[in-house]
C-alpha cells in the first residue's frame, strides 16, 4: 500500500477529511517526505518536535530517525488517529494543544528536554506560517534548525537576502536569527486535497551568533516593522509615523547613511538598519 492509498484507508476508516479551517492538506508524496526528513539532517541524538502532523505521514520516518519525536497536534480527531497509530512507539510523545499557545519552556521541563539537539519539522498550515516561525524564533528557544514545507510565496519571502525586491519585515528576522536556505519545490499534486498553491520545503538553521551588532535589539525590529507597515510609504515618513524619531533627526540619520529622502524600507541591507538603529538609540 502506497502513502496516497493508506491517507485513503485512515480518512475513510477514521471518517474523516481534512479540516479547511485549519488549513489541513494531507501529504502523500513519499519522495517529498523523504527528503523533508533527509535535509532536517535527523540522527539518534535529535529531540525532534514536529507541529501539526496530521495523520502522521511525515511522523512515522522521524520516529525511526529520532531519539525522540514530540508531536503537537490541535485537532482532536487527529490527536486520536496519532495515538492510535504510534502507540507502540516509546519515543512518540504526543501534545493534543495550539503550537501558539504553548509555553515551550513549560513543556520542555515536562518532557526532560534540556539544551539537546532540538529540531522542528513541519508541514506547516499556510495561515499560520510566520506566527509560528516567529514565535519560534522570538522566544530564542535552545533549537539548532527548523525544518518546514509551507506556501511558495512565503518561502521566498523568508529565504530572500535582505534588501532585495521579495523582502518583507519577516525577511530580516529570519535572517537575523537564522541562515535560511531553499530545499525542494513541491507542487499540490502531493496533497489530498491539493491546495491551490504550491509549496516549497526550506530550512533556517539557528545562528550562534547574530550577524550584525545590536545596542537595542527591541529598536532594531520596532524600525524594521515599521519600515514595513505601509510599503508605499518611504523610510522617512514611515519611521515618523511611527514615533520612532522626529523627521529631522531621521532626514540626518539617513543623510549619515548616505541614503537619499525617498529611500524606501526594502532597500536597506540589515546591516544598515542595525546602524540606523544604534544611532537612533543613542539619541
Amino acid at each position: 500500500m502506497n502513502l496516497q492509498e493508506e491517507t485513503k484507508f485512515l480518512m475513510k476508516k477514521y471518517q474523516i477529511s481534512a479540516n479547511k479551517n485549519l488549513g489541513q492538506n494531507f501529504l502523500i508524496d513519499e519522495n517529498v517526505i523523504q527528503n523533508i526528513v533527509e535535509a532536517a539532517q535527523i540522527s539518534k541524538e535529535d529531540i525532534v518536535i514536529e507541529i501539526g502532523p496530521g495523520l502522521g505521514s511525515l511522523t512515522q520516518p522521524l520516529l525511526e530517525k529520532a531519539k525522540k519525536v514530540i508531536a503537537i497536534e490541535l485537532d482532536k480527531k487527529m490527536a486520536e488517529i496519532l495515538q492510535d497509530r504510534f502507540a507502540l512507539y516509546e519515543n512518540f510523545n504526543l501534545i493534543q494543544q495550539d503550537i501558539l499557545k504553548i509555553d515551550f519552556e513549560k513543556m520542555m521541563k515536562e518532557q526532560n528536554i534540556e539544551k539537546e539537539n532540538i529540531k522542528i519539522v513541519a508541514n506547516l498550515p499556510y495561515y499560520i506560517t510566520t506566527p509560528i516561525i516567529m514565535k519560534l524564533l522570538e522566544e530564542k528557544l535552545p533549537i539548532q534548525s527548523i525544518t518546514v514545507m509551507i506556501q511558495k510565496e512565503v518561502a521566498d519571502r523568508l529565504t530572500e537576502t535582505p534588501g532585495q525586491k521579495n523582502t518583507g519585515a519577516i525577511t530580516y528576522c529570519v535572517y537575523y536569527y537564522c541562515k535560511p536556505q531553499q530545499i525542494m519545490l513541491v507542487p499540490n499534486t502531493s496533497f489530498i486535497p491539493p491546495p491551490q498553491v504550491n509549496s516549497e520545503v526550506i530550512r533556517l538553521d539557528i545562528r550562534k551568533e547574530p550577524p550584525v551588532h545590536l545596542e537595542n535589539e527591541e529598536l532594531f525590529f520596532k524600525i524594521i516593522k515599521a519600515s514595513f507597515m505601509q510599503r508605499r510609504k518611504t523610510l522617512l515618513n514611515g519611521l515618523a509615523n511611527s514615533n520612532i524619531a522626529s523627521k529631522e533627526k531621521i532626514r540626518e540619520e539617513l543623510e549619515r547613511l548616505k541614503l537619499p529622502e525617498n529611500t524606501r524600507g526594502e532597500t536597506l541591507t540589515i546591516e544598515q538598519f542595525a546602524q540606523l538603529a544604534n544611532n537612533l538609540n543613542k539619541q
